[in-house]
């Protein structure tokens, strides 16, 4: 507010004391709403009252000036927004509150702004909105929008952990094991599932059983990616004798006779 207009808006509020206040001043109210009804007829006398120096009053140029030029009130009401700064993760998501939201790829290790709602977040770069999610309040969840996944991830929409997860096991609980810990291993799933159907898709240039004996030998060495299982493949691997096999550690007494070897019961 600039100091003319600040000097005006006190100028009115000594007005108003003046000409309603300090005419009442010796007035007793007994309610609420009492006062309140002589405080609205104190008002119209003022505004129908003519000013000193222009032939007018505060009603007449209202009417002729200001309510000309008022515009609706906003269809909705005023939401209280909080704003905080954020960096880009290498999976193209922002976190807030502990849940992930995504904003275009091409954004990858830039520092935005978001702006907080109770029902929304909004996501600016140089003051420009780059995305909008509805708020979720699920902390460890992802909110993932198409349109901002690389090409190389949009092709994959179709498939999810748990669809990946049923196909590898039609191959053999090794697998299963295999492409469990590829998910698990990356922050965001789907950035594994390029890897998982590579991986599915070797049963085709070798076969199921041999994929099969190669993630078992990925599990053991925790080759967890598609290029550790096609080198096992490629190097014939997965036909050679493991120099250690994984031994069931609830039946180790029974697998391996020994008097040195007491079991992870003997602790209990």
């Amino acid at each position: 507010m600039t100091d003319v207009a600040k000097a005006k808006a006190e100028s009115a509020v000594l007005v108003a004391e003046r000409w309603i206040l300090a005419a009442l001043r010796n007035h007793t109210f007994f309610s609420l709403a009492e006062l309140n009804r002589c405080i609205a007829e104190k008002l119209i006398d003022l505004n129908t009252r003519k000013f000193q120096k222009l032939d007018a009053t505060r009603k007449i140029l209202f009417e002729s000036i200001d309510k000309p030029a008022l515009i609706p009130l906003p269809s909705t009401p005023y939401e209280y927004a909080e704003w905080k700064k954020a960096r880009v993760n290498i999976d193209y998501h922002v976190e807030v509150d502990r849940h992930y939201y995504s904003v275009p790829y091409q954004l990858v290790r830039e520092q935005v702004d978001v702006r907080l709602t109770t029902t929304t977040v909004e996501i600016l770069f140089k003051n420009k909105r780059v995305a909008g999610h509805q708020r979720i309040y699920r902390q460890g969840g992802f909110t993932t929008l198409p349109q901002h996944m690389p090409k190389s991830h949009q092709r994959y929409l179709q498939w999810s952990p748990s669809r990946i997860v049923r196909w590898a096991e039609k191959n053999g609980p090794n697998t299963k094991k295999l492409l469990t810990a590829v998910l698990q291993s990356k922050t965001h799933p789907e950035q594994g599932f390029r890897s998982c159907l590579g991986i599915m898709r070797l049963a085709k240039s070798y076969s199921p059983d041999r994929l099969e004996a190669a993630c078992s030998r990925a599990l053991l060495i925790k080759g967890y990616s598609f290029k550790s299982v096609e080198s096992i493949l490629k190097k014939n691997l997965d036909q050679q004798p493991l120099l250690f096999d994984e031994v069931d550690q609830d039946n180790i007494d029974k697998c391996i006779p020994h008097s040195n070897l007491r079991g992870k019961g003997y602790y209990h």
